[in-house]
């Protein structure tokens, strides 16, 4: 009896063990970031009245693209992930879950993601949601290595959630859905290049050529993160101008822009790992922070 309980806590035990493993592949923040947008983008175009069982499903295969997403690119990385210090408890590298298993689930997870999407919403937004998953699994992850071209490449498929959101709401891409995909779209410049200024020695082991022009942690990196930072304020207010929003969320995009782009100047005059983590943690904020001053400004 005692061994029959023990064999059945060690099966719970193996079976827990896998389960966390197969959720820490979906990266569940970015994952969650990710649906987010989405939301963000159908809520916006729907001009705040929602469809929510509609929604609720967008929210679920945008998670899911992700999280298929994510898992190929572990896959791809996984020799690179065990030279990392940030990436090396992963669970391909740590033997938690092995290839096979890990492309099954991604495979599962991508099947289920487009068909949620197909039943839900239209074609137009199932087709970017493949391309979405195909730039940044196929495309995306191998030029990592190659140079930043990677971050370019890369900032396409980070930007298309709102564009998903909107196209699954309205069925075509106007100057509306290119607008909130334009401020998405640069935003993942800064956001990518910080990341990689913070995270450069571990990057170098792996190979991976992520920061601009000689990819030296240097004034003319500094000068580029601030360019492109810089573009967000009047990016910002494009949504007021087209009449999307009204002039509060104008206020909040560019109050949020400024100190964006304050923080890039910090980092130019003081180029060190503090300063770049400054514009990380900034990133992190700016974006969630502007798309919800966007949907409480909405203009019916």
């Amino acid at each position: 009896m005692i061994s029959g309980n023990s064999a059945n806590i060690k099966v719970s035990t193996v079976f827990a063990q896998k389960a966390k493993a197969y959720i820490e592949l979906t990266k569940m923040r970015l994952s969650l970031l990710v649906s987010f947008s989405s939301a963000f983008g159908y809520t916006l175009a729907m001009g705040g009245r929602v469809d929510w069982i509609q929604l609720a499903m967008l929210f679920v295969g945008g998670f899911l693209i992700s999280g298929a997403s994510c898992t190929v690119n572990q896959v791809w990385e996984k020799e690179y992930d065990k030279l990392m210090k940030r990436t090396q408890s992963r669970p391909i590298p740590t033997k938690r879950l092995n290839d096979s298993e890990a492309l099954w689930f991604a495979g599962i997870l991508a099947i289920i993601g487009l068909y949620v999407l197909m039943v839900s919403t239209n074609w137009l937004t199932v087709g970017l949601a493949a391309l979405s998953m195909v730039l940044y699994s196929f495309v995306y992850t191998p030029l990592k290595r190659v140079g930043p071209i990677a971050v370019f490449v890369g900032a396409i498929p980070g930007a298309l959630p709102p564009l998903l959101g909107w196209t699954a709401a309205t069925g075509d891409i106007n100057h509306a859905a290119l607008i909130i995909f334009g401020i998405q779209f640069i935003w993942q410049f800064p956001h990518f290049w910080a990341i990689a200024w913070v995270s450069d020695e571990d990057y170098k082991k792996a190979g991976f050529k992520l920061l601009p022009v000689k990819g030296e942690k240097d004034m003319k990196t500094a000068f580029q993160i601030m360019t492109y930072t810089l573009f967000l304020i009047p990016m910002g207010l494009l949504p007021t101008y087209f009449g999307l929003t009204g002039i509060n969320s104008g206020v909040v995009a560019t109050v949020c822009g400024v100190l964006f782009l304050a923080s890039t100047i910090k980092l130019m005059r003081d180029p060190s790992r503090k300063s770049a983590l400054r514009i990380m943690f900034g990133s992190f904020l700016y974006l969630p922070i502007v798309q919800i001053a966007y949907l409480l400004d909405i203009v019916n």
